[in-house]
């Protein structure tokens, strides 16, 4: 039996998130970000269903804060970051869903503890019903981009990192990739962003499929931005590639960047960490005039979805955006 990671245009079941629950983390802005994190469920709740996972005991804030379009499950958790912590979705050609457990290391031990995360995707299968497939391969859902027909880009910023797999090779953990998402050509992109220090440069800060063949690049116009030379880099290796099919990639631009300050700290808001959702995008955003040109840039890459932007700028804070708190969870299931 193969299985595929299927792109994230593809219809879901519904998406997957948790609730903040790392206080030293988030300090006196804790409160604001689960205004966000809730702003998001909401949006993403217009299109498919949601579930929010929370701490045990904290499921009622939740729920008051997510309202009651937002379904509400309390399991042990450490953080909130789904995309990385929780299971990579794999369908068969019959479209039976299965979950991949990739270890989790809290982005090469950064955080502590993260057992309870180390151990989440196992037991959402099992509420689920969805049949497990481990993988001893420490690996985050944000460092990797699919476009659904065999082809997977990845930085080797963050994939050959030290922390990660230190006992792996190159070729060895392309291999554990094409084993476990079913994908036949790996893309590897040298950088993620230079001051990406908490991933160590996800791919979803760099770029992401939008359709097969189509790539949407993150490439800041500023001359002073700090991955102006560095995303060029990634273009120029992306302009050289072909996907599984052999096929050139048509490229979008989105040059956009919004800086802000959040609890004394200067914060990028990344545009380009959007959710897919049913008939949705919703993207991140910053309450600048950036905004309106980014959102129109994403809305061109998907014609056919309607773009909701949210607030997101206490979620850049903590180090992500909306694609890093979300995790899709593909549809048709059949009954087994």
């Amino acid at each position: 039996m193969t299985f595929r990671m299927p792109a994230e245009w593809t219809q879901h079941e519904r998406c997957l998130m948790a609730w903040p629950a790392r206080p030293e983390l988030w300090g006196g802005v804790l409160d604001e970000v689960r205004q966000e994190y809730a702003q998001v469920a909401r949006a993403i709740a217009q299109f498919e269903p949601v579930t929010m996972v929370a701490l045990p005991g904290q499921g009622e804030g939740a729920r008051a804060a997510c309202g009651e379009s937002v379904e509400i499950v309390e399991l042990p958790i450490d953080d909130s970051w789904f995309r990385d912590s929780g299971p990579i979705f794999v369908t068969d050609e019959d479209g039976r869903c299965a979950g991949v457990d990739f270890r989790f290391n809290s982005w090469g031990e950064k955080h502590s503890p993260w057992d309870a995360d180390d151990r989440i995707s196992a037991a959402l299968l099992e509420r689920m019903d969805v049949p497990r497939i481990a993988s001893s391969m420490v690996l985050e859902g944000g460092s990797i981009t699919v476009d659904g027909e065999g082809t997977l880009i990845t930085t080797e910023q963050c994939l050959l990192h030290p922390n990660r797999n230190p006992g792996m090779s190159k070729e060895e953990i392309e291999a554990e990739l094409m084993a476990r998402l079913g994908v036949t050509k790996v893309i590897w992109l040298p950088y993620g962003g230079l001051e990406d220090t908490e991933t160590d440069g996800h791919v979803d800060g760099v770029c992401a499929f939008t359709a097969p063949g189509k790539v949407v690049v993150h490439l800041p116009s500023d001359p002073d931005h700090p991955d102006h030379a560095r995303m060029r880099a990634n273009r120029a290796v992306l302009e050289a590639a072909t996907d599984a099919r052999g096929d050139r990639l048509e490229i979008v631009d989105l040059p956009q960047s919004a800086f802000v300050t959040v609890a004394g700290r200067p914060t990028e808001v990344g545009y380009l960490n959007f959710y897919v959702a049913n008939g949705g995008v919703v993207v991140p955003v910053a309450d600048v005039d950036a905004d309106r040109d980014a959102l129109a840039v994403i809305a061109g890459a998907f014609p056919d979805r309607k773009v909701v932007g949210v607030r997101a700028r206490v979620i850049a804070f903590g180090g992500g955006g909306v694609h890093c708190i979300t995790q899709q969870v593909p549809a048709d299931r059949p009954a087994r």
